[in-house]
């Protein structure tokens, strides 16, 4: 079985943050900060994805990213959706081995 790439695992997470930053968007008054901090964070992960998108993950980390999206998943409030917009992309980071 090949191995989880850091590309495969951002691409995941890029998947479950877009449904978390709609979910986050059913706050009317804050849909401009939402897009505004959702499209910073993609650009930090997709730097990432640039710079080390071939490398394998370490079943650790595959299994840490996995987790954060499950949790992500479970969120059904867009109020605590918008508090994991910061938090879950700083997890993934932290995961993957790069700073925040």
């Amino acid at each position: 079985m090949p191995s989880d790439t850091i590309r495969d695992a951002i691409d995941r997470v890029h998947a479950a943050y877009a449904a978390l930053g709609e979910l986050g968007e059913e706050i009317e008054d804050e849909w401009s900060y939402v897009t505004d901090l959702t499209e910073a964070w993609r650009t930090r992960l997709d730097e990432v994805a640039a710079d080390r998108g071939g490398e394998a993950l370490a079943a650790e980390a595959t299994t840490a990213v996995d987790r954060a999206i499950d949790e992500i998943g479970r969120i059904e409030d867009p109020h605590r959706a918008i508090d994991w917009l910061s938090t879950f992309p700083q997890v993934v980071l932290l995961a993957l081995g790069e700073l925040p």
